[in-house]
C-alpha cells in the first residue's frame, strides 16, 4: 500500500528523466556558448565573444536594424502569423466538432479524419506543396486554363506565403486537440441557459465558450509557438533558402562546426521563448484551469 507521503518518491523517476534529457542538455548548451573555437576544435573557456558577435552593431541605431534583430524579427513574424491562423482554424474545427456534431461516434470519426494527414512524415507533407504551388504546378496551371491569369503567379512558392501555409498545414492539429479537449468539458446546461436568456450565438461564444476554453487555447498556443520558433526545415524547403530564420542560422553554424556560436544563438532563442511561455502562463493558470 502506497503511503500518502510517498508521492515525492513516485515523482523521482520522472524527475530523473527530465533532468537527464532536458535540464542537463540545456546546461551543456549554456556552458558551450561561453567557449572559444577554431576551425577544427573547441576550446573550453569563459568568454563573451560569441554573444558580442551575435549582437555586434545591434545597439548602434544609426546603422539601422542589425542582422540578428532582423533575423529574429523575421522568425517571430512567421511565429505570430502561424499562431494566429492555427488558432482560428483550431478554434473553428473544435467548435464544430463539439457543438455542431451531436453523435459521439461521428465526432470521433471526424476527429480521426483531421489526424489522417499527420500519419505521414512532416517532410512528405511539406514537399507535397511544391507540385501544387510551383510555377508549373496544379494551381497555376488550373488558373491559366480557366483564363483567370495570363502567366504563372510567382509568389505562391518559395515565398513568405508558402512558408506560412506550410506551417499552418503542419501544426494546426496541435491547436485543434487541446481546444477540443477543453470545449468537450463545457457543461451543455450553460449553453442552454444562455440560449433561454436570449443570448446570441456570438455572445455565447465570447462570454462562455472562449473563457472556458482558455486552458486549451493556451496549451495549443504554447505547442505551436515553441515548435515554429525553431523550425528551419520548413523555411528552407518552402522558402527556397531565401527567408532568414534563427533556426536556420543555428543549423548553418553547426554545419560549419561553430558550436559555441550556435549555442549562444540557441540560448538567446530559448530564453525569449521561455519568457513568452511564462507570460502566457501568467495570463492563464493552465494547471488551475485543468
Amino acid at each position: 500500500m502506497v503511503k500518502p507521503n510517498s508521492s515525492s518518491i513516485l515523482a523521482v523517476p520522472f524527475a530523473l528523466v527530465l533532468a537527464l534529457f532536458f535540464v542537463l542538455p540545456l546546461l551543456l548548451v549554456v556552458v558551450v556558448s561561453f567557449w572559444d573555437y577554431t576551425e577544427y576544435s573547441l576550446i573550453p573557456d569563459l568568454i563573451l565573444m560569441n554573444y558580442e558577435e551575435l549582437f555586434y552593431g545591434c545597439f548602434d541605431w544609426n546603422e539601422g536594424l542589425c542582422t540578428t534583430f532582423a533575423t529574429y524579427l523575421s522568425t517571430f513574424k512567421y511565429v505570430f502569423l502561424t499562431w494566429f491562423l492555427t488558432l482560428g482554424i483550431g478554434f473553428g474545427v473544435a467548435l464544430y466538432l463539439v457543438f455542431c456534431v451531436q453523435s459521439l461516434k461521428m465526432q470521433i470519426v471526424l476527429f480521426l479524419v483531421c489526424t489522417i494527414p499527420f500519419w505521414t512524415s512532416n517532410v512528405i507533407r511539406m514537399i507535397s506543396w511544391i507540385p501544387l504551388l510551383g510555377r508549373n504546378g496544379i494551381v497555376n496551371t488550373g488558373l491559366m486554363s480557366m483564363g483567370i491569369i495570363d502567366e504563372p503567379i510567382e509568389w505562391l512558392l518559395y515565398s513568405g506565403f508558402s512558408v506560412t501555409l506550410g506551417f499552418v498545414h503542419l501544426y494546426s492539429l496541435f491547436m485543434v486537440v487541446p481546444i477540443f479537449n477543453s470545449m468537450a468539458k463545457i457543461d451543455r446546461s450553460l449553453i442552454e441557459a444562455a440560449k433561454d436568456s436570449g443570448a446570441s450565438a456570438w455572445q455565447i461564444i465570447t462570454n462562455i465558450i472562449i473563457p472556458l476554453s482558455r486552458s486549451g487555447i493556451m496549451i495549443g498556443s504554447i505547442f505551436v509557438i515553441t515548435i515554429v520558433v525553431g523550425d528551419f526545415i520548413t523555411i528552407g524547403v518552402l522558402g527556397g533558402q531565401q527567408i532568414a530564420s534563427v533556426g536556420k542560422i543555428i543549423y548553418v553554424e553547426m554545419s560549419y562546426l561553430q558550436f559555441p556560436a550556435a549555442a549562444a544563438n540557441a540560448v538567446v532563442l530559448v530564453s525569449i521563448t521561455l519568457l513568452m511561455v511564462a507570460a502566457m502562463m501568467r495570463i492563464v493558470n493552465v494547471r488551475k484551469e485543468l
